[in-house]
């Protein structure tokens, strides 16, 4: 843990998409290890939301910007100078992306583009993570894991977006951040493709949990759709930890480790929609109870696993979290903020738990 604390104490970060889920959890982190953080987002687009309950412009610069506004995006990174940038803001939803496909394609694929337009004018960058997805890859609904070198596309206008988004990266990392120049330009490019991402403070629509704690808290059955679907699981923090290493090792060896990886569960944490949803119900108790959704509305995959090895070998990275203990943290966040603890604390102390299985694993 030494180690982590040791790359990030006084470290310039820049990261985009900080006012969403994933953003805020990573934004408290990386302050937490000592960095300094600014933030580039657009406003929260929930309401509760974990940017504002667990109070995260305390921590960060905060800067609110389109990374579609290509001028003020530059300006914000240059004027800030980070050695290393994370590339988070996104439209994440796949239901949302049939309803707003140009949307969503303009702030995948042109927000990557101007995220890395950005890097190439700001001399201080030394290391890019840009966050992408599992639903890259071509699904074939096959039964085993997919590896960082099976190819790329999507179905839907989401996972297609994110596919664009990966090839973009590589286009820009073969054309302007080469590893093997790296000597040169200074600028090692990685990519990272995460499971279903759970845990506290995701109000997101259209997302398992977040359905079924809204429902549960209003007290009404929750409807569920495809409940034989299977999706990696893991708490928000097994993948964060992926990214903090990715970073750390891009910064530390330049090209060495610039390339796309997968951080997603061992098997046993590839529970189907219905074990998920079972389980939250019976840890919130209380009467919660879901049924089936018989509208299955827009094409999902069913099926859907990450090969992680390469994470495990080259990054020293692995889950600490098997599914129930992530779940159990899960329900543990929302009661707490249901009962109007101080949410950015409660967070912290999760964070910090989170550290100490590190800690025990590491030595």
């Amino acid at each position: 843990m030494e180690e982590l604390v040791d790359m990030w104490r006084g470290r310039r970060v820049f990261l985009t998409g900080h006012t969403g889920f994933k953003g805020s959890w990573l934004a408290l982190w990386l302050t937490k290890l000592g960095a300094q953080v600014c933030g580039y987002a657009l406003d929260p687009w929930t309401d509760p939301n974990m940017f504002t309950i667990a109070n995260v412009s305390k921590a960060v610069v905060d800067t609110r910007g389109n990374i579609l506004d290509c001028s003020k995006l530059e300006a914000t990174m240059t004027g800030f100078a980070p050695e290393v940038v994370f590339h988070l803001a996104a439209q994440p939803l796949v239901r949302q992306s049939y309803s707003d496909p140009v949307g969503t394609y303009a702030a995948n694929v042109m927000g990557t583009v101007h995220v890395l337009e950005s890097v190439r004018k700001t001399s201080s960058v030394r290391a890019v993570v840009c966050v992408t997805t599992d639903k890259c890859y071509e699904n074939k609904e096959w039964v085993w894991p997919y590896r960082e070198s099976d190819p790329l596309g999507g179905y839907d206008p989401y996972s297609s977006s994110k596919a664009c988004a990966e090839i973009v990266s590589s286009a820009y990392r073969s054309s302007f951040f080469p590893p093997d120049l790296s000597d040169q330009h200074r600028v090692a490019l990685g990519t990272a493709r995460a499971g279903n991402v759970i845990g506290g403070g995701d109000w997101s629509s259209d997302r398992l949990i977040p359905d079924l704690i809204r429902g549960f808290l209003g007290k009404q059955q929750v409807l569920i759709r495809r409940p034989k679907s299977i999706r990696p699981w893991q708490h928000v923090l097994e993948p964060l930890l992926g990214y903090i290493l990715l970073a750390g090792q891009l910064f530390a060896h330049n090209g060495r480790f610039a390339s796309a990886f997968n951080f997603g569960p061992s098997d046993e944490g590839s529970w189907t929609v219905e074990q998920i949803a079972t389980k939250i119900a019976h840890l919130w108790g209380a009467g919660a109870e879901w049924v089936l959704d018989v509208n299955q509305g827009a094409h999902e995959a069913s099926y859907l696993k990450l090969d992680a090895s390469k994470a495990r070998a080259e990054l020293q990275w692995q889950p600490y979290l098997n599914i129930e203990t992530a779940l159990d943290w899960t329900i543990a966040w929302y009661r707490a903020w249901e009962r109007g603890e101080n949410m950015r604390e409660f967070t912290l102390a999760q964070i910090t738990k989170y550290e100490d299985l590190i800690k025990s694993s590491w030595g």
